[in-house]
């Protein structure tokens, strides 16, 4: 049994659109994403990668990073995104502490990798910004792989670095329940279902991006457009066609700023999410006054994923983050340990 793989990935077997891109672009189906990501599990697993080794992927946003994500929840290979903007002095240790097995990244890092480290002990590939590279070298002849690994519940799935901590950042071990149920348990909350089309305009190596907005899309079947990042005339010109956003506050700012924003523009939008940094009070009520919506503020951290939200129905307060989803529990608690409120 592998649920996290059945649920995200082998469920949506047909020729419904997955991503649509702003630019132009032929959109991805469902069928093929499924079939990109079967074939790279047979790609990763010809190069000797077995259950619990560690992938690290560092390249530029697109549905080549979430084939590879899936093909490792296939195989049970633990995930470890990074930021793209690591310097190879910053990489350098994340390879080491993680236990890299095979690190996927710009031709330009492993240039520095092979200059710097004589005696690395990890496979790389390479898949520059135009989507060329070794990765792709053989793995466009290979059979998609029809095995799926068993996990259990509590195997780790994925890793992301944070350094939300002291010292030197620290891997966040996610378990195949925990990114799971987080996706399960935000797509009912906020109500989602296979007719909406997510606006994602994060980035994917960040656990809002890619297992919040991502997961939810999968799970549900629904759409999402696909931009390589935030731009202000991008965002405006895909928000008719879109009926949900998740962002972080910069993004609400800015397009507040654009005199194109208005509320005939988000006509089709039932939600807007923000999260990753706090939302001020005056930026709501200036979004309120704008478009007729009010911003969904939500609370989550790199080790736990999302632990609250306010409300999709009823009063969403400014400058909070709502209440404990469900079958999360909520305390706060002095700086040793004992009970202040529950």
């Amino acid at each position: 049994m592998n649920v996290l793989f059945d649920r995200l990935f082998d469920t949506q077997k047909n020729k419904k659109v997955f991503i649509k891109y702003s630019e132009n672009r032929e959109p991805l189906t469902y069928e093929e994403f499924l079939l990109e990501t079967k074939t790279t599990a047979r790609y990763l697993k010809d190069l000797g990668l077995k259950c619990e080794d560690r992938l690290v992927v560092q390249i530029r946003k697109s549905h080549h990073v979430l084939a590879i994500y899936g093909a490792c929840v296939q195989l049970g290979i633990i995930f470890i995104p990074l930021n793209t903007s690591y310097t190879y002095s910053e990489v350098d240790y994340f390879l080491t502490d993680s236990q890299c097995k095979l690190f996927v990244c710009q031709p330009d890092m492993e240039k520095e990798i092979i200059q710097n480290d004589k005696e690395k002990q990890f496979i790389t590939k390479t898949i520059s910004s135009d989507y060329e590279g070794s990765f792709f070298e053989t793995i466009e002849k290979l059979t998609p792989l029809d095995f799926v690994e068993k996990r259990h519940e509590n195997d780790v799935g994925a890793i992301l670095y944070t350094s939300g901590t002291t010292g030197r950042s620290k891997g966040a071990m996610l378990t195949h329940k925990n990114l799971l149920s987080n996706a399960e348990t935000l797509a009912n909350t906020w109500r989602f279902t296979e007719r909406d089309v997510l606006l994602h305009a994060l980035p994917i190596y960040h656990t809002h991006g890619l297992f919040v907005a991502t997961n939810i899309v999968l799970i549900t079947g629904c759409q999402m457009i696909f931009l390589s990042g935030f731009n202000t005339k991008e965002v405006i010109k895909t928000l008719p066609d879109s009926t949900v956003m998740m962002g972080v506050p910069t993004f609400y700012t800015r397009l507040l700023k654009d005199n194109q924003f208005s509320k005939k523009l988000v006509r089709a939008m039932r939600l807007f999410i923000s999260g990753s940094a706090p939302l001020l009070s005056e930026t709501h009520q200036e979004f309120e006054r704008i478009t007729g919506h009010q911003i969904l503020e939500r609370y989550g951290m790199t080790e736990t994923n999302m632990i609250t939200s306010n409300p999709y129905d009823g009063l969403r307060k400014a400058g909070t983050v709502g209440l404990a989803l469900s079958d999360v529990s909520v305390r706060i608690v002095s700086l040793y340990g004992n009970d202040i409120l529950s």
